[in-house]
């Protein structure tokens, strides 16, 4: 007896995935009672679930759930916590229906019920004797005490596997949920114009016609595309992306149709091409205005026939894929100039998609920067920053020629350079070349112990020191300053050749104020 449970034991010790512990923990328990079916079974909501079968058409058990409001034999030993013995077609507990379709019945079961660590019944296993008469179950006391004692065991390991298991897939979750955060763009707005668009992608997501999105650079053209791929019934195929101004054209060309051995020197095995790997899904085809005129054709058959030819070979192949494309050119344009064909243009611009400028959308300006502060600080494991109010009125004044990317490279280098929890007007200058900072109104100086305006002494002459004080002279030099760099302070501290907060100080000694 011994020797039996030290070899259950170990057959269950070296095992931590849950389902191949279950097969092990079920199949062991078999052996020793020489029977061919058994299941194991746990408690849910709304009833009973088998997770683990073996025996005669075990796979059209494993996954069944017994409802809770049915009789089974499963259910009353995990209700109670008790082992029973029941024999099927007399014991009422008996789940008839169950066997109906099955060719072999069983004949006597014997059923354990599982306890975790806390006496807690999570489930049960079923031993199934399908002899006439039940007589290949041993039923000795003894034995059954045995038994008992092995499942009580096996009970506990098989639940410490299934709450490892648990942890894991929570903390892969949790793992891709943080990778997901730290690597996609966001889907952020609410301005009219930019709701607009949301509602326009998800209308072009119930087809699956050609979408051409376009706008100027950093709009967010692969987001939008990547939306509409969620949003479609594709979405659990590939999206896949080719920047066509990125590489040479011959290049260009083999990625998205792939290649056969031997079509070049060094295609050395066949390649799998874009177009072909994301067959079911989606293909988006970044900067398609830079693409050269001999493989638009090749496109243009895609489109036209759903089919590609790869590199070298001599049969074509059909696939399944929908192309969005985008441009931040004027195809229109391009077509005049013959850089463009104009039966591939309105092959892609089945469903046409503008996207505004952030100029056009300063309403998402401030959200846009909440969500990249927050972002980035997590990334860095700092606490978020804050914007002065005189900083963000001019972030949202400012024009963003580069619209969300270069607004999203801003918040990276700004949260980089800047010390404190607070980031000023005057900290905008480490980002912004001062040419491009907006000029404040024009205001005069103010004395701030006389309140009269106080004019600049003029340079030149022998006498320019003359009837000046100390005082007088430093408030002059500094009035200067403060003048010729515009009021900004760290500009003008920096031509004194001095810290910005000792520059700061002699104002206020001097009650210097704008």
């Amino acid at each position: 007896m011994s020797q039996t449970s030290f070899s259950f034991c170990k057959a269950l010790s070296s095992e931590l995935d849950p389902e191949k512990l279950q097969q092990k923990f079920l199949s062991s328990l078999l052996e020793l009672q020489n029977l061919e079916r058994g299941s194991i079974w746990v408690k849910k909501t709304d009833g009973y679930l088998c997770v683990e079968a073996v025996g005669d058409q075990s796979e059209k058990i494993k996954g069944i759930t017994i409802s809770a409001n049915r009789p089974s034999i499963v259910g009353w030993v995990i209700e109670n916590g008790k082992m029973t013995i029941a024999e099927p077609g007399k014991d009422e507990r008996h789940y008839k229906e169950f066997e109906a379709d099955m060719a072999v019945k069983s004949k006597l079961i014997l059923c354990f019920p599982l306890f975790l660590k806390g006496g807690e019944v999570y489930g049960a296993v079923q031993l199934i004797d399908t002899r006439s008469g039940g007589s290949r179950l041993n039923l000795d006391q003894d034995y059954l005490e045995l038994l008992q004692n092995l499942v009580d065991i096996g009970s506990i390991v098989l639940s410490n596997s299934l709450v490892y298991s648990a942890q894991v897939q929570e903390n892969l979750k949790l793992k891709q949920t943080l990778e997901s955060i730290r690597r996609e763009e966001p889907i952020l707005g609410e301005s009219e114009a930019f709701l607009k668009i949301l509602k326009v992608a998800s209308d072009y997501a119930k087809t699956d016609f050609p979408v051409l999105i376009t706008g100027e650079s950093g709009t967010g053209k692969e987001v939008i595309a990547k939306e509409i791929h969620r949003l479609s019934n594709r979405m659990d195929k590939p999206f896949l992306v080719q920047n066509c101004s990125a590489i040479p054209e011959t290049l260009l060309e083999s990625e998205l149709f792939g290649y056969q051995k031997g079509a070049f020197t060094g295609a050395v095995k066949d390649k799998v091409g874009l177009f072909e790997a994301a067959n079911g899904g989606t293909v988006f085809l970044d900067e398609i205005g830079d693409m050269p005129l001999q493989l638009q054709a090749r496109i243009l058959r895609v489109l036209q026939n759903s089919e590609i030819k790869p590199l070298g070979g001599t049969k074509t192949k059909k696939i399944d894929v929908r192309i969005i494309s985008a441009t931040n050119k004027d195809l229109k344009e391009a077509i005049a100039k013959e850089q463009f064909r104009e039966d591939l243009f309105y092959r892609l611009n089945v469903l046409p998609l503008h996207l505004p400028a952030l100029r056009e959308r300063k309403e998402d300006i401030l959200l846009l920067l909440d969500h990249f502060l927050s972002r980035e600080s997590f990334k860095m494991g700092i606490p978020p920053k804050k914007f002065s109010k005189d900083a963000l009125d001019y972030l949202i004044k400012y024009s963003w020629k580069g619209n969300i990317r270069e607004l999203e490279n801003f918040v990276k280098h700004i949260i980089v350079v800047v010390e404190g929890e607070k980031i000023t007007l005057d900290d905008l200058s480490l980002h912004f070349p001062p040419a491009q900072l907006a000029p404040p109104e024009e205001e005069k100086p103010v004395d701030g112990n006389r309140g009269e305006e106080t004019e600049k002494p003029s340079p030149g002459g022998a006498s320019f020191f003359d009837g000046y004080s100390w005082e007088e002279l430093e408030r002059a030099y500094v009035l200067y300053l403060l003048e010729k760099n515009r009021w900004h302070i760290t500009r003008a501290a920096k031509e004194a050749k001095v810290n910005r907060s000792t520059f700061d100080s002699r104002m206020k000694k001097l009650g210097i104020r704008k």
